[in-house]
């Protein structure tokens, strides 16, 4: 969500190399690899800015039984902002967040004879999923119950306190930790795959976006880097190579 979806659009296209492609939703543009949707861009709602809602990405989790989720979101201390809201024959929605406030949506898609998703870890798609809670230990029991998600390796991180890993079935897709004091909720960032984050780090710069942490290696060998885009949305890339 954005208040500038040209700009934006843009920006992610130079820095991530994604192409945009109109779709039937008015003011709605999809961000695709090889003609494959992996990301959309639209402008805040009125209503979310209204409540104060700023530029922001926000993730989509895959449910089967959406009222059930619904329920068990609203019972395990979560809130229903918006939906469920369907598009025929494209997606079923809703925009929720978990008890300490961190927004996402839960999804099941409604596309008949999708086409292949792109390869995991592949240029352009989502390759890590960071969650900055107020407190992770008492917020994972919500997504390991309502999303089956499992703890994996725990990091620990010095003063920053303990990174905690997660999967959802098969590999490590994120890690939560305690949000920074400078942080004023809790927030989901997304890790974008891209060759290099050495040369995404120069466009960045050039498209008018700040770098909040700069090119570093993390366990594993992998680099990363976090930045804001020149609306202000919170994302973050990484690549195998520096």
């Amino acid at each position: 969500m954005t208040t500038d979806t040209a700009a934006a659009t843009k920006f992610y296209v130079d820095v991530v190399g994604w192409v945009p492609q109109q779709t039937g939703t008015p003011g709605y543009t999809a961000l695709t690899l090889d003609g494959v949707g992996v990301a959309g861009l639209m402008a805040v709602p009125e209503d979310a800015a209204a409540m104060g809602a700023r530029p922001a990405w926000m993730g989509y989790i895959h449910v089967a039984d959406f009222p059930a989720m619904m329920e068990a979101i609203r019972a395990a201390g979560g809130k229903i902002w918006k939906g469920p809201v369907t598009i025929e024959g494209v997606i079923t929605f809703a925009v929720v967040s978990d008890p300490q406030g961190a927004g996402f949506l839960i999804a099941t898609p409604l596309i008949k004879d999708a086409p292949p998703r792109p390869a995991p870890k592949s240029p352009g798609t989502i390759g890590w999923h960071e969650l900055y809670a107020t407190d992770w230990n008492a917020v994972w029991p919500f997504y390991e119950k309502l999303f089956g998600w499992t703890k994996t390796t725990a990091v620990n991180m010095g003063p920053m306190g303990t990174y905690q890993l997660f999967s959802a079935g098969d590999g490590d897709i994120g890690g939560m930790m305690n949000r920074p004091a400078q942080a004023p909720m809790a927030y989901w960032n997304y890790y974008i795959v891209v060759p290099s984050v050495e040369a995404a780090d120069r466009k960045i710069a050039a498209g008018g976006g700040q770098i909040v942490v700069p090119p570093m290696q993390v366990p594993g060998g992998g680099w990363v880097l976090q930045a804001l885009d020149p609306q202000g949305a919170v994302f973050a890339l990484t690549s195998a190579q520096k």
